[in-house]
């Protein structure tokens, strides 16, 4: 499934509007794995981390995610958790088998993701568990000014690797539409601010903050993102 899903009601992501995040109340960890297809040569960094913002959402409000739908298990009860979401790699074959799990492929532009119903992190399908978390990484790339839409701002300053920070941009993106109240995926532009800019972002009260649980690169409270 490539773009925005029909507009439905987001009761799913109604947790996240106190952006309060508790642990499992059952004890089982759960996760979204986001598959980042990175083929050689790979699509650039910026619409790697674009589509990975939108995949996580569009999960969340496709149809089947709502009250009665067969997804809706997996999803509230993720996201009435911490909403972790682990980033793999995949090219080739790889990534033409994890087509087959369920989950919504996102492209812009060279770039797609695929965002994966998100089960127990100790559950994972083998065709996922196989792939490769760490070990690759996107330079910086220059994609120019934003467009008018959304935007995820990226801490520059963390220096975080692409999987790291397109979990972060996919928490980013689905906060933004807890609290805007938002029932189709937006074109979200994602771009990296420097110190001075990141400093004026975080003063401005409509910024929702992504706050990091410090389990990996880090430390816990950090600041990750901010979407506006």
């Amino acid at each position: 499934m490539t773009g925005a899903p029909p507009p439905v009601r987001a009761a799913v992501l109604a947790p996240l509007r106190a952006r309060r995040f508790p642990p499992e109340p059952d004890g089982v960890v759960r996760a979204m794995p986001l598959v980042l297809r990175l083929e050689k040569p790979p699509a650039a960094r910026t619409p790697v981390l674009e589509a990975a913002a939108a995949a996580a959402l569009a999960v969340c409000l496709d149809p089947r995610a709502e009250p009665g739908g067969e997804w809706h298990d997996a999803v509230s009860g993720w996201v009435a958790s911490r909403i972790r979401k682990i980033a793999r790699r995949a090219r080739g074959a790889h990534w033409e088998a994890v087509q087959e799990l369920p989950g919504v492929t996102w492209t812009v532009g060279e770039a797609q993701v695929r965002a994966l119903l998100p089960g127990p992190v100790d559950d994972v399908p083998r065709v996922v568990a196989r792939l490769q978390i760490g070990g690759t990484d996107l330079a910086p790339d220059d994609p120019g000014p934003p467009p008018d839409g959304p935007v995820i701002w990226v801490n520059a300053a963390l220096e975080m690797t692409v999987g790291k920070a397109a979990a972060q941009v996919g928490h980013a993106s689905m906060l933004y539409a807890a609290v805007h109240g938002l029932t189709a995926v937006p074109a979200f532009a994602v771009r990296a601010a420097g110190p001075r800019d990141w400093a004026r972002l975080c003063a401005d009260p409509a910024a929702v903050p992504v706050r990091d649980a410090g389990f990996t690169e880090v430390a816990p409270g950090t600041v990750t993102c901010l979407a506006r």
